[in-house]
């Protein structure tokens, strides 16, 4: 079901929550929260620990008027449990960029930080869309493999990643996908 629009918001009628896991590639989620709420969707942004070193919660509060999420033990508002009231509230968990580890969480049921607990609560809440980002070896590693197929055969929806030069220098397939490809993604889901 998705929030009560914000003043900013007011035309938004699909609400995304937004979760930016550690690594290079949560500089594009930041493209792609502007992009969002520009096609006028609701979104609201959770970050991990490793997220918050590499993209500070100022930039996606600016570009989505609204509060970041980056602790699973801070209070909410009228003492809402978070990780439970935000994914209710969301049409659409997207998880931009999605590390191995992330994706090793979601697939063993690990819930030790505020995105791995959000993933777990939005069984029958919302659905989950993935965009992986790490070295190809990591992606092609048969941990990640095993991990991807759980997803997949639990629903859990994939975009990229994509072929390409990684931040490494290496080639290979494990770059996040381009926003405007993840926004056209979430697009056809929220319809």
């Amino acid at each position: 079901m998705a929030a009560e629009a914000s003043q900013s918001d007011a035309g938004a009628t699909r609400e995304v929550l937004l979760c930016v896991t550690g690594g290079i590639a949560a500089y594009k989620s930041a493209d792609l929260a502007s992009k969002l709420v520009q096609a006028g969707v609701g979104v609201t942004a959770a970050m991990s620990e490793s997220a918050c070193r590499f993209v500070q919660p100022l930039t996606f509060q600016t570009l989505t008027n609204r509060p970041v999420y980056t602790n699973l033990w801070t209070a909410g508002e009228n003492c809402e449990i978070e990780h439970i009231s935000l994914t209710e509230r969301a049409d659409l968990m997207v998880v931009a960029p999605a590390t191995a580890n992330i994706l090793a969480k979601l697939a063993a049921g690990i819930a030790d930080d505020l995105i791995s607990t959000m993933g777990l609560s939005a069984a029958g809440a919302c659905e989950i869309l993935v965009a992986p980002a790490m070295n190809h070896r990591m992606w092609n590693a048969p941990a990640t493999q095993a991990n991807v197929k759980i997803l997949r055969e639990r629903g859990v929806d994939f975009v990229g990643p994509a072929e390409g030069r990684l931040a490494c220098g290496d080639e290979g397939t494990g770059r996040m996908a381009q926003p405007a490809d993840i926004l056209q993604r979430i697009l056809e889901k929220l319809q």
